[in-house]
């Protein structure tokens, strides 16, 4: 089957057009993964009763009973 010259073109660009297009989310996502996981590394584990700065509190800590 022989097909015209400009209509191989054509499609050729479109599938180069659909290619850069798929690379482009592959790489948008995975930049996003990746300060996604910056930002949740960057935060830590927050333990209940330890101050999470380096500046003292204005008032004494009490305990306080459970309810």
């Amino acid at each position: 089957m022989l097909m015209h010259p400009d209509l191989m073109l054509t499609l050729a660009n479109e599938r180069h057009r659909e290619l850069i297009a798929e690379a482009d989310r592959r790489h948008l996502l995975a930049s996003a993964r990746v300060a996604r996981a910056a930002r949740s590394t960057r935060k830590g584990v927050v333990v209940r009763g330890q101050p999470t700065g380096t500046l003292a509190s204005c008032e004494p800590s009490a305990a306080v009973p459970a309810r």
